[in-house]
């Protein structure tokens, strides 16, 4: 764990060699931090951060592992109602297709992430990908939506696998305003599974029915496999694995869980993707069945959505990061969320009459685009507390996402099919719960915030020791600073720079 800086003598990095700076210090506006990449990370994958050329294979490959679940979700959409009447079955029940699919990611990742903490990132992706591939063919050829329901919780929890993975690899790679960017880059590439997968799901439902969405699905999970098998390297050095079993595991995530403001952007995420889920698991039903549109118009509002979304994530990530503060654009987003929930709830309780699928499919255009601010973010934020256990701590994330989402998932459909009032609530619910954690556990107000958002408070008790100077008694948060130097898991930054990320 990294500890509190003190005394006049400049800090130095554990290793052979210290690193440091030459020439002179780098500029830093104000407020804001600057965030090089991490010494001694991706020299594998020809450069940390993902920022030189030699990384972008490895770039496009995370982000076509963040994209397993949007695939798995978003092709099979256009395809519920049809599902419900060919399994002569009722739309709550083939809900339930979506919510154990959520619920084996969200537990998929509390194994997979401390294994790959362990056993580096590599041979638990592999096989998580393995076991993808025939849970996905066996949805292909299941006869009823009672095994359909059980091989999508297998298919859930193998492909977690190359959620959590790419989550912990990416920050092997990169730290701090590096890493917020490099969350940003994911979401685009990851960002074109949503556009393109309803399109694709609901024109394939011309020349095939259910069955062949999953048989797609089954190829591309072979592609995938074959692409990590030949492109990605291991990015986790066996120096920094841990060798303990499961109560090792375990310690870690109470560790994690022990430090206050990484618990508040873990259920913040969590419940901004419930948010997010309530309209991917209703929207199907409220837009074709209360709207009267087409599968094929469907797709293509989910697409126009899910292009705003990559759209903000960009804007983010170019524009905002190392700009403005992290905890504010990750707080504007939350608030954008809140009044667009707020408008299709009202919309559907029919306060401003029948007005109409153009106005539902704005408001729920401008959630979808705000969600490319709060999410990014927040894992950005979480995980730059973070510098080892980067699987476990991706774990807990990823598990808290989906498991909410699981829960948000059936309560859309609660009231059947003919009305929009339960996404609504369930919406507005967990877009406030999601302000409120943020606002209550993360404190973004606290005292003056570096651009990566973590509270810099009580320096002179930090010069000292005192229990803030790491951020909370487990060590995790911020280091102290002296001589305009700040230390943080060992690596050296000169000029007044500030990082994020402390040992957990």
């Amino acid at each position: 764990m990294s500890g509190p800086v003190s005394g006049p003598a400049p800090a130095t990095t554990s290793g052979p060699a210290p690193a440091t700076t030459s020439g002179p210090a780098p500029s830093a506006t104000p407020g804001t931090a600057t965030s090089a990449p991490v010494a001694g990370r991706g020299s594998r994958s020809g450069g940390p951060g993902a920022q030189g050329r030699a990384s972008l294979l490895v770039t496009i490959v995370l982000g076509s592992l963040t994209a397993t679940a949007p695939l798995a979700m978003d092709m099979y959409l256009p395809a519920l109602p049809e599902v419900t009447r060919a399994l002569g079955s009722t739309a709550s029940t083939v809900q339930l297709t979506l919510t154990t699919c959520l619920a084996g990611m969200a537990l998929g990742q509390l194994v997979v992430g401390p294994m790959s903490d362990r056993w580096g990132r590599r041979r638990p992706l592999l096989i998580g990908l393995a076991v993808y591939i025939v849970a996905t063919a066996l949805c292909a050829i299941a006869p009823t939506v009672e095994l359909l329901i059980a091989f999508r919780l297998v298919q859930g929890l193998a492909g977690a696998a190359g959620i959590v993975i790419a989550r912990a690899v990416a920050r092997d790679l990169s730290d701090g305003v590096a890493m917020a960017r490099f969350f940003s880059t994911l979401m685009l590439i990851s960002g074109v599974a949503p556009v393109v997968a309803p399109l694709i799901g609901g024109q394939m439902l011309r020349v095939t029915d259910w069955r062949g969405v999953f048989a797609v699905l089954t190829v591309l999970g072979v592609l995938m496999a074959v692409v990590v098998w030949r492109k990605l390297p291991e990015t986790l050095e066996p120096a920094d694995r841990h060798r303990g079993g499961a109560g090792e595991a375990l310690g870690s995530m109470r560790r994690l869980l022990a430090d206050r403001a990484f618990s508040g952007y873990v259920l913040t995420g969590g419940f901004a993707f419930a948010c997010l889920f309530a309209y991917v698991a209703a929207s199907p039903f409220v837009i074709q069945e209360i709207y009267g549109a087409s599968p094929q118009t469907f797709s293509l509002l989910f697409g126009i959505n899910s292009v705003g979304l990559m759209i903000m994530g960009q804007i983010n990530g170019k524009v905002l990061v190392g700009r403005v503060r992290l905890d504010r654009v990750l707080g504007l987003g939350l608030v954008v969320v809140v009044a667009a929930a707020t408008a299709i709830l009202l919309m559907a309780l029919g306060v401003f009459g029948d007005v109409g699928l153009a106005p539902m499919a704005v408001a729920l255009f401008v959630l979808m685009s705000a969600m490319g601010i709060t999410m990014p973010n927040t894992q950005a934020l979480a995980l730059m507390r973070v510098k080892h256990s980067a699987g476990s701590a991706s774990a807990l994330l990823g598990t808290s996402s989906f498991l909410i989402g699981a829960i948000a998932s059936p309560l859309v459909g609660i009231a059947g099919e003919d009305t929009a009032v339960p996404m609504g609530i369930v919406q507005l619910a967990a877009a406030l719960v999601a302000l409120a954690c943020f606002a209550g556990m993360c404190r973004p107000w606290g005292g003056r915030t570096d651009t990566d958002g973590i509270t810099l408070r009580r320096r002179a008790a930090g010069a000292a020791g005192g229990p803030d100077a790491a951020g909370g008694p487990d060590g995790t948060g911020v280091t102290g600073v002296t001589g305009g130097t700040r230390v943080t898991g060992g690596t050296r930054v000169t000029g007044g720079t500030e990082r994020a990320g402390a040992d957990s």
